[in-house]
């Protein structure tokens, strides 16, 4: 290893002082704080001094008396010296850091020249403390102290830095004496035992107790200048001090005279603070005592009367050493090796460079590669100029030398590696392979400079042709190509998949490599719980799947170690249910039980949502039968009515149709599928997670700029993420037109080859208003979107253009004689113009494998989708594809799917002059919200109906929703997605919501009951209280002492009392007695709220319970587990023909033996989480629900590896619809509501 003798600017040596423990120094040369990261020639990532597991992230807290600090306005006089004092919260070392200029420069760092101190470490200066070679550690009990002495590299700077840091004062069998509950309880029980009568009613004192005491005695000698004595019979001294302490209590100046104990005397005069021997001595313990006192529990800190005054230093250090004003930047790698660190500005990058060669120029090769590692990351134009202006000079990195040593195939790391080798080498490659010499010369050259090839995980991906998300099959298929086309090169691809290999830590790869077999090896089983994350190996089995899941969605690059862990598990647990998902064979019969949905690639929740619809029996009656419902996409007029309040064109209704064909096909193959478990076609899943106007934007993206979207990379693999709503008009190459789109005043586009793309015209496109609503009350001409969820997300509507036909009508006819001019018919003063610009080039023909790995990444992008996003792309798409059953009065389509899944909401606000003007709309989901804390499923729907204030005409106004038509399927999206402002990201909330099997809907239908009405009212008000009572008991609560109010006024009358007792302090007459006074009229208010909580919470719950005329039953839970933007997907669905829950979890389908686990509050650390329910009418959930539905056609036995290739294959034309009986055996939703009477309306 090579040891760089460079140094580190001002501001990476304060952050390696945060981390440096002087209490367990390391070996020589292997120094936090004074060394750099060790560089390997062989390209391995630079050895950075690994912290002691013991090790401690200082906290360094200012000794205020001690220091002398510089000037908060202005740079460092260069003639004074600034002194900071520390020490450290948390392990209470001490630090004392110098800063001196004794040249007295003018122009001393920081400067314009030079922003920052480059500091070198002096070991001539400095008195390190390293450990003994032979001994495995260091006695940390005894007294030390070290001083590291370093130098600014910058010529007009002659600053010095001195870092002096020592052990702390109090030994640990000091502390022990001090803290020891045990060692407390034996003193005070001795003093006790010793006087009974007079200690009577004394407790043994806490350990916080102690170390008050002992800390308010050095204070007062701080402070007060005269001799003080305290009497060593004093009780509160014998109890928490005494004769066990003498050794400390001399120690810190405390001098035994007969039955007296002489307290320090300080020196209190103005000048004596920070110079005095015993001043500092005091301080030192007095600030040690109190980190003691802060790693106290939080209950004997609640008793502690003092207040603890900390100042962090870390603002005075960064000032002493100019640093305060450091700009911000990206968070990349390589700046140990720069002695710089994460938040530096591209000039301070560019600074921290200079320095360490002109420090140490042996060392050039591995700072121009930590440059160019920097400028990679940051993507910086700034920094990769100066990158290029090294290499033009000569320079070059040492990622440039291993590359050369590759390039002529040379190893780096050979000792026996000489001249005429490496000349011979490059003579014989440049022979075979002419058009390559220049850059074999080229390496030649460099390797003149320096001289072996080594890989690491990225050069070896690369090297083979492979990114770190294929899987383990794809990187020996990599292997093989590059085997065949080089022979040679065996060796270097071996060597290429066994870092693959060891980084994934992959036993197929691993075993491929010994056996050049690529399959499962055995794993053992501790290393399969591992694997898995798994610590409690009693959980069941449903549990161990999930996990699998989970990780699998994660990483689908590591499916077949991550199978392999389970397939030890299911060995070790002899599961059944594990063994058949693994071997994708059934754990009850199949023509009884529901088959499975294989995971494609971080689908889990599309599977969820297919099985859920699978299950609503008119539903998939309805896809089976499309033909008898489909829309005719070939109707001219197309405005006849609007669906989410807009019109929809004829590739909408196409696209729309497609949809429904991929989901018919998968439905009939989970009805007749031999298996447990099939795989949804790609083009499903992309037609289902990516709206229309989406997908256009991706490929119009992907055909412009050359590449997917992206929202930058990591080491140079591009982050896929969710992406914003595209512009209007980005779907399609696009006309301009007169007509406009419907509700919105946006433009329309068609496809047309006359036109011209809107981005080479300059046309301004507007974002849609995609504001949920619909009112029944305005026409199809308002000008505001409303009900996204009959929007297809992302897009404005649009309207079909009339003025295409036209123009192909303007055009003349054409002969070779007689060129089309549009119109013109004197064709013999026509002059026919060159084109401006040439054809553009005809589109090529995809190979198969290119477009499915597209429609991969167009599925992983939609997979990003936000969950409404998917459903409302669902919902739409469906109406887009069946014709209208009739016309809303508002102009919306009715259709099968309104009817299913639609209901509508009436609001009634409050207008100025009093009245309440309503506005219907319809709703395909309600939203709750459980961000504030756990709730009951009725606390969460009132959010949704609630009175709440709203403006109107800038004065607020009450506002209340109701439903006016109640769906047969009712759906509630639970929002766990929230935004952290403070922390300007997202997180999940994981807030538990209480689940009833049955709810009733009576509180929120639309009524002119009065009864009902006035119960909403009460409600309403007693939840308003609740909010105030709430409010009020936490400013009772919360405190900064993290101590309620009427304890820590208890406290202080606490105080007070002793202070008046023993510390001779006056203290006001009567403030004792008005502050217990207080206290008790604290505790009296805090507990009649409580009360008041509890029987006001009572009544909202109890208030409609005798209104249950309106039941639904809950029918599917979509279940989550994860963060905001990771995680599983899986789904239970009620079964009620045979009152039974199951468990669908991709293609694992199982039943629940524990209904607790659906409906019971998950405490893991990660816990599982509803996201999505639904309930079903109760009178309808027979006709509705129907999860079992399964015509498996008998196969003879030849036909089994037939049919294991239509699985694999993933039955796209082997199954046909279910046969059906004269009328048909299945019916839509509009025969369920004629056969019993029910009509879709109001109840």
């Amino acid at each position: 290893m090579i040891e760089l003798k460079g140094g580190k600017t001002a501001p990476r040596l304060l952050e390696d002082l945060d981390a440096y423990d002087p209490r367990r120094p390391s070996t020589a040369g292997c120094n936090l704080l004074v060394n750099l990261p060790r560089q390997h020639e062989n390209g391995e990532l630079p050895t950075i001094v690994i912290p002691h597991k013991n090790q401690c992230r200082h906290k360094w807290v200012l000794k205020d008396t001690q220091c002398h600090l510089p000037l908060i306005i202005g740079r460092p006089d260069p003639k004074a010296v600034s002194t900071i004092a520390a020490f450290c919260e948390h392990c209470r070392c001490h630090l004392n850091l110098s800063v001196e200029f004794p040249s007295g420069d003018a122009s001393p760092c920081p400067s314009q020249e030079s922003p920052l101190h480059h500091f070198v470490y002096h070991a001539e200066e400095s008195n390190p403390r390293v450990k003994p070679e032979n001994s495995p550690r260091i006695d940390t009990s005894v007294d030390w102290e070290e001083l590291l002495s370093f130098r600014c590299s910058t010529i007009q700077c002659s600053a010095r830095l001195g870092i002096r840091t020592r052990s702390p004062h109090l030994r640990p069998e000091w502390i022990d004496l001090l803290t020891s509950e045990d060692l407390i309880r034996l003193r005070a029980k001795t003093a006790i035992s010793a006087d009974p009568a007079r200690f009577e009613g004394h407790a043994v004192p806490l350990p916080s107790e102690v170390l008050t005491n002992l800390r308010t005695y050095i204070l007062n000698a701080l402070r007060v200048d005269n001799r003080r004595t305290i009497s060593a019979h004093n009780k509160k001294w014998l109890l928490c001090l005494g004769d066990p302490c003498t050794e400390l209590l001399e120690y810190i100046g405390f001098v035994r005279e007969d039955d007296e104990w002489v307290v320090p005397r300080a020196d209190t005069s103005e000048a004596a603070p920070g110079s005095n021997p015993i001043n500092k001595l005091l301080e030192d313990v007095e600030k040690e005592l109190l980190a003691l006192l802060l790693q106290r529990p939080d209950d004997e800190k609640r008793a502690s009367k003092l207040q603890y005054g900390l100042t962090s230093a870390s603002q005075r250090l960064a000032k002493a050493l100019g640093t305060e004003n450091c700009e911000i930047a990206l968070n990349l790698g390589f700046y140990p090796t720069l002695g710089a660190k994460l938040d530096f500005h591209d000039d301070l990058i560019k600074i921290a460079y200079e320095r360490q060669l002109i420090s140490d120029p042996e060392g050039t090769p591995y700072y121009l590669e930590a440059l160019q590692g920097i400028a990679h990351g940051r993507k910086s134009e700034d920094l990769q100029t100066s990158v290029a202006i090294e290499a033009s000079s000569g320079k070059v990195s040492a990622q440039d030398i291993r590359s050369a040593y590759l390039a002529l195939g040379l190893d780096l790391g050979f000792e026996y590696l000489d001249d005429d080798h490496i000349i011979g080498t490059f003579q014989s490659r440049a022979a075979d392979s002419p058009r390559q010499e220049p850059e074999l010369r080229r390496a030649l050259q460099i390797v003149g400079q320096h001289r072996g090839t080594v890989t690491n995980l990225e050069q070896a991906l690369s090297w083979l042709g492979a990114t770190d998300d294929m899987d383990d099959e794809f990187v020996v298929a990599m292997y093989k190509i590059k085997e065949e086309e080089n022979p040679a090169e065996e060796a270097t691809a071996r060597h290429a998949v066994s870092l693959i290999a060891q980084h994934r830590n992959s036993s197929a790869l691993k075993q491929w490599l010994e056996t050049g077999a690529l399959g499962e090896v055995d794993m053992d089983v501790g290393q399969a719980y591992n694997r898995l994350q798994i610590d409690d190996r009693t959980i069941e089995d449903d549990f161990i799947l999930t996990a699998f899941q989970y990780f699998i969605g994660e990483a689908p690059s590591q499916a077949n170690d991550l199978r392999s862990a389970l397939r030890a598990i299911a060995n070790d647990r002899k599961s059944s249910l594990l063994y058949n998902f693994l071997n994708g064979t059934a754990n009850y019969p199949l023509a009884e039980w529901p088959v499975g949905l294989r995971n494609i690639g971080n689908t889990c929740y599309l599977n969820s949502l297919l099985q859920f619809y699978f299950t609503i029996k008119p539903f998939r009656e309805l896809v089976l039968e499309f033909d008898a419902h489909k829309r005719d996409p070939s109707i001219g007029n197309l405005t006849e009515y609007t669906i989410g309040s807009r019109f929809v064109t004829k590739q909408e209704v196409q696209r729309a149709q497609k949809f429904v064909r991929e989901l018919q096909k998968l439905f009939q193959g989970m009805i007749t599928s031999p298996t447990s478990f099939i795989e949804p076609e790609l083009e499903l899943a992309r037609l289902t997670l990516l709206s229309q106007p989406v997908e256009a934007g991706l490929r119009r993206s992907s055909t412009l700029d050359g590449k997917r979207p992206s929202l930058g990379e990591i080491n140079g693999r591009p982050i896929i993420g969710p992406l914003a709503l595209p512009m209007s008009g980005i779907a399609e190459n696009s006309i301009h037109t007169d007509s406009k789109a419907v509700g919105s005043g946006i433009e329309s586009s068609e496809p047309t080859l006359l036109g011209n793309d809107p981005a080479e015209e300059g046309t301004d496109q507007e974002m849609p208003d995609l504001i949920p609503q619909q009112s029944a009350e305005h026409s199809q001409k308002q000008p505001t979107l409303d009900d996204k969820e009959n929007l297809p997300p992302g897009e404005a509507s649009t309207e079909r253009s009339n003025t295409i036909e036209p123009l192909l009508n303007s055009t003349g006819e054409a002969s070779p004689e007689l060129p089309n001019l549009q119109g013109h018919k004197e064709t013999k003063e026509a002059v026919i113009e060159p084109p401006s610009r040439p054809p553009p080039y005809p589109p090529r023909p995809q190979p198969e494998e290119n477009k499915d790995y597209i429609i991969r990444q167009e599925i992983q992008m939609g997979a990003q989708q936000d969950v409404t996003e998917v459903i409302s792309n669902v919902l739409y798409q469906l109406e887009c594809a069946v014709k209208p059953t009739s016309i809303d009065p508002s102009g919306e389509q009715i259709n099968q799917i309104k009817d299913m899944f639609f209901g509508k909401l009436r609001s009634y606000t409050q207008n100025l002059r009093g009245d309440f003007e309503t506005k219907e709309q319809f709703f395909a989901y309600l939203f709750v919200d459980v961000a504030s804390g756990p709730k009951t499923i009725y606390e969460a729907l009132d959010g949704a109906f609630d009175v709440q204030q709203v403006q109107v005409d800038g004065t607020f106004q009450p506002q209340y929703s109701t439903i006016s038509q109640l769906p047969p399927v009712l759906n509630i999206l639970v929002q766990r997605a929230q935004y952290d402002k403070k922390q300007s990201s997202t997180f999940k909330s994981v807030n538990h919501l209480e689940l009833e099997e049955t709810i009733y809907m009576d509180r929120y239908i639309d009524t002119d009951d009065k009864d009902l009405i006035q119960r909403r009212k009460e409600s309403w008000d007693w939840k308003r209280q609740l909010r105030q009572l709430e409010a009020r008991r936490e400013d009772l609560i919360q405190t900064d002492l993290n101590m309620d109010v009427p304890d820590l006024l208890d406290a202080t009358a606490r105080c007070l009392e002793e202070i008046s007792e023993e510390e001779d302090i006056g203290v006001t007459a009567g403030l004792q007695e008005a502050t217990k006074e207080a206290a008790m009229e604290a505790k009296e208010e805090l507990e009649s709220i409580k009360t008041l909580i509890k029987d006001l919470t009572a009544s909202v719950r109890s208030q409609f319970v005798d209104r249950r005329k309106l039941p639904y039953r809950l029918q599917s839970a979509f279940i989550h587990r994860g963060t905001a933007t990771s995680g599983h997907y899986w789904i239970y669905i009620r079964d009620f023909s045979q009152d039974l829950w199951r468990e669908y979890n991709d293609e694992a389908v199982s039943a629940v033996t524990k209904v607790s686990q659906i409906f019971d509050e998950d405490k893991s650390p990660r816990p599982a989480t509803p996201y999505f329910l639904v309930y079903v009418r109760d009178d309808l959930k027979d006709h509705f629900v129907d999860p079992v539905c399964r015509d498996v056609p008998e196969q003879p036995e030849t036909q089994n590896a037939v049919m294991d290739d239509v699985q694999d294959h993933h039955f796209a034309a082997a199954y046909r619809a279910p046969a059906q009986d004269g009328q048909g055996t299945t019916a839509v939703i509009g025969d369920w509501f004629e056969a019993d009477n029910v009509k879709p309306q109001a109840w």
